[in-house]
């Protein structure tokens, strides 16, 4: 043990002899570990995100758009085409033995105005099951019901957004609000639903009968839906609702065999899986371009161990000539390299972590720095300083002590 401190200090006292050329030596080795540490506390931040924003949308929840992805009639949140409609969903909630809810949705946007205040955003027209389908509670107030669905009727319940953005801390219950010119009454607001993991406010919408959407804003006679939302009994049987869904709907829409759906399905799971191949993609990115860095820099230090053993040949030489060990020197040289490559990982660990905060408060992105990628940055610093410095130390321990010592 007492050997062991005794080479750390004989390595720092080394370094120290060129501080400015040990700092801008650990420079590569620093940009390296902290690309590292970012890139793991990003992305292990993002994947908890990710999955409790996904939870917010229902882990039961199927989707249906009008038109097919193969075709192009596939988009997020709308349907190109409008082949879906309101008998559908009502078809779906009642042969499909998986499903438990089910909603239609119709959506418009609007401009929304309470007394001087102003603000636009995404109305959705639907049914009492929203909330089931959803999973979505009420902060207070209550949703609307089937007779105002049936009826028409002018109500609405606001997202939190909407109502922050209205009433500013008021309590909108009751409230007139003005939408597109039309007057519709504030019955209550929804809880929080917080951002999608694409970015979507959830909380930045109103929501109101889907009849009262078809009708009264978008005047229409038709009873088209932008889209159908379904919750199943579990998501064990998620491919069974999803073959008994395809079915009814190509028999409704009268399909024919070798005809492709004029629809599009999508489940929690699809969403899932795309959102993790893109993160896990920019992660390999990221990896690749801390794993660059490491290299530059761990050749970095192996031209400098290079120029210290010819810059100290005679103390290399006097060592050997009063009883130090080719081992020794090797050892000596090999902690040197050990030494830069780790103080530029606790210094790699340390602006990795800040460049992790920083991208945090940019991006509204949670980050979770955990004790194994500190210990995997600091085991990759020392791997760096091993390999690159075994070289430089190899050298070192095979110089002749006599030649050595006549070095000038």
């Amino acid at each position: 043990m007492v050997k062991v401190f005794l080479i750390i200090r004989i390595a720092l006292r080394a370094l120290a002899r060129n501080k400015t050329r040990s700092l801008l030596t650990t420079l590569g080795i620093i940009i390296g570990i902290a690309a590292v540490i970012a890139v793991v506390a990003v992305g292990q931040g993002a994947s908890s995100m990710i999955k409790s924003q996904i939870s917010t949308l229902g882990s039961n929840l199927i989707t249906i758009f009008p038109g097919s992805s193969k075709s192009g009639g596939f988009h997020w949140g709308m349907g190109s085409q409008q082949n879906l409609t309101v008998e559908d969903a009502e078809a779906i909630a009642r042969e499909c033995p998986y499903v438990t809810a089910v909603t239609p949705v119709v959506r418009a946007g609007a401009q929304c105005v309470y007394r001087e205040k102003d603000w636009a955003t995404s109305i959705q027209g639907v049914d009492t099951s929203f909330q089931t389908v959803r999973n979505w509670d009420m902060a207070e107030g209550a949703f609307f019901t089937e007779a105002d669905v049936r009826s028409a009727t002018r109500v609405c319940v606001l997202g939190k957004t909407v109502a922050e953005r209205l009433f500013e801390g008021q309590d909108p219950v009751g409230e007139t609000v003005r939408v597109r010119g039309m007057s519709f009454r504030a019955l209550g607001v929804l809880a929080m639903k917080g951002t999608t993991a694409w970015g979507q406010d959830q909380d930045d919408t109103i929501v109101t009968p889907w009849t009262t959407v078809r009708r009264v804003l978008l005047r229409s006679p038709f009873n088209n839906v932008n889209q159908i939302l379904i919750s199943i009994s579990s998501i064990k049987v998620l491919e069974e609702a999803r073959r008994d869904i395809t079915s009814l709907l190509r028999q409704r829409h009268r399909l024919g065999p070798g005809v492709d759906d004029d629809f599009s399905i999508m489940d929690i799971t699809e969403v899932t899986q795309t959102i993790t191949q893109v993160s896990r993609l920019m992660s390999a990115l990221l990896a690749v371009i801390a794993s660059v860095s490491l290299v530059v820099g761990g050749i970095g230090i192996m031209n400098i161990m290079l120029v210290s053993v010819t810059e100290r040949t005679r103390e290399i030489g006097l060592r050997m000539a009063v009883g130090a060990r080719r081992r020794d020197i090797l050892v000596q040289f090999l902690a040197e390299a050990v030494m830069l490559s780790g103080i530029g990982g606790i210094f790699g660990i340390g602006a990795g972590a800040a460049t992790a905060h920083v991208l945090a408060r940019v991006n509204k992105w949670p980050v979770l720095i955990s004790p194994g990628a500190v210990f995997i940055a600091l085991l990759f610093s020392a791997a760096v300083g091993i390999f690159f410095g075994f070289y430089p130390a190899w050298r070192a321990a095979r110089l002749n002590p006599i030649e050595s010592l006549r070095y000038e």
